[in-house]
């Protein structure tokens, strides 16, 4: 490293070695009770907070081509009376024990993970192994760990364990896609205002993409069910949905398989985007006796994540996290070595579609880096005024997550609380307090890893007030490897 840049290194909030340690493995399960704790947990603080994420990121020595690759492992953190117990434990999903008996990869994954061979000992193996490592809810006495491109795992909310394959009494297909993004609807209208768990999936079909609307109803089972015909590929990792309707953003993207098929590069590593090429918006009916899709264009870049979507007169507003552009995998590259300053950081903007006028109006209203974002619960597919979300260090540029915001909406008001220098966030839980009535009065989860001893702790932040700093912070006795996305529940499993 030159003088010069070993001065611009210094200059920024963090440093690339701290950075890299959160992508070491975590091949240990623990279970303990959490004793290193600063500050106090809020005695009315009582459920659990699951994550999930890739755990495992080499076998052997052997590194995965890209983190979406590693094998799933969930975090569970136990609340009850002012104390809090963790445990982790990995998705033993049918690829994950055989490869951990082998001792080397014998499956490839979608961002370019191969099998040990080169490309003769991929080509034409297009079986990708079910991974599990993307996020974790529990809903209707079933704790499920999910991975979306194909069904989910069941496990046991007590101990982790996996139980195997859940297709919720057969409506859910050997292998059948359930994503990876559901929305939790707090009132649902097709069921008498009970709480309803809305998701989707999607299946490429050539020149066209099937997308397939699940509704599940508070006992876990699935209650509606309808499939729906786009033109195009479409790859889509999020929706939103309103009271009446889900949304997707169709990425303007296209794919090649045949480099994926003669085992030259990974499925994700042959999805190009089209710069200059407007994205999709489709609007369908979350009532299947609806069949008609509205479909919208706007320019939108990549995205990935959504944070809410409402309904406004003959409006939907559609609140986003969006990119210049879709990064490309190269093969061989090293995920470690990222440079963050030659990436375009992501952002959010606000969508405005008039569904008489099919006008769409978008205005940024966040321009620092930002991503994973959160609200109150009860405020899914209404309209909110709060958001949660992990962003930058620095006001301007890329660079990876360090802290966290709270963002008004409707004044554009920001509270932010950082980890920087050593600290790196992911993303935050909104938990309401209690018997509160404001959207803001609650705690705020997360996990931070912490470079400085190459340990994460819990992090739980005041929701009405980031400001003030942690009320506490839960170290734990090793490090969790960065990860991707968790819910609360106020059940407790100990």
């Amino acid at each position: 490293m030159s003088y010069l840049e070993k001065e611009k290194e210094q200059e920024k909030s963090y440093t690339r070695v701290d950075w890299q340690g959160g992508y070491k493995s975590q091949s240990q399960e623990f279970s303990y009770w959490i004793d290193d704790i600063e500050g106090k947990i809020p005695q009315e603080l009582h459920g659990t907070l699951f994550r999930n994420g890739p755990g495992l990121l080499d076998i052997n020595g052997e590194s995965v081509q890209h983190p979406f690759d590693g094998d799933g492992m969930i975090s569970q953190i136990s609340f009850i009376n002012g104390k809090a117990h963790f445990r982790n434990r990995f998705v033993y999903t049918e690829g994950y024990v055989a490869e951990k008996k082998a001792g080397k990869f014998l499956y490839r994954g979608v961002f370019g993970t191969q099998k040990s061979g080169g490309w003769l000992a991929n080509a034409f193996n297009v079986k990708i192994k079910n991974i599990a490592n993307t996020n974790v809810i529990y809903w209707g006495g079933k704790l499920l760990a999910l991975w979306e491109a194909a069904d989910p795992y069941r496990l046991d909310p007590k101990n982790l364990e996996t139980l195997g394959k859940e297709h919720f009494n057969g409506k859910l297909s050997s292998g059948e896609a359930f994503s990876a993004h559901p929305r939790l609807d707090p009132s649902c209208v097709k069921d008498g205002g009970k709480p309803c768990l809305v998701n989707f999936a999607i299946k490429p079909n050539g020149l066209s993409t099937t997308i397939t609307i699940f509704e599940l109803n508070t006992n876990g089972e699935i209650v509606l069910k309808h499939a729906h015909s786009i033109p195009g590929f479409a790859f889509i990792h999020d929706f939103a949905i309103t009271e009446n309707y889900c949304i997707f953003f169709q990425n303007p993207v296209s794919f090649n398989p045949i480099p994926f098929a003669l085992g030259l590069k990974g499925a994700g590593q042959c999805v190009k985007f089209q710069q200059g090429k407007p994205t999709r918006i489709l609007v369908i009916p979350r009532n299947p006796e609806n069949r008609e899709i509205k479909v919208f264009e706007t320019t939108a870049g990549f995205i990935f994540h959504h944070s809410n979507a409402y309904e406004e007169g003959g409006s939907i507003v559609v609140d986003s996290i969006c990119y210049e552009s879709l990064p490309e995998i190269e093969p061989g590259s090293d995920f470690r070595e990222v440079d963050f300053e030659a990436l375009k950081p992501g952002q959010l903007w606000r969508f405005n579609i008039n569904l008489e006028s099919k006008k769409v109006e978008k205005r940024q209203i966040e321009d620092r880096c930002c991503e994973f974002p959160r609200v109150h619960p009860d405020n899914v597919g209404r309209p909110y005024r709060y958001l949660y979300m992990g962003v930058t260090h620095a006001a301007t540029g890329n660079a990876p997550l360090q802290a966290f915001e709270k963002l008004d909406v409707e004044t554009g008001e920001k509270q932010i609380w950082s980890a920087a220098p050593k600290g790196f966030a992911s993303e935050p839980v909104f938990v309401p307090r209690p018997g509160s009535k404001n959207e803001d009065d609650g705690w705020l989860l997360a996990l931070v890893y912490d470079a400085a001893y190459e340990r994460s702790y819990i992090v739980i932040l005041d929701g009405k007030n980031l400001n003030l700093g942690p009320i506490a912070k839960l170290h734990l006795k090793h490090h969790i490897p960065y990860g991707l996305h968790g819910n609360f529940t106020p059940e407790v499993f100990i």
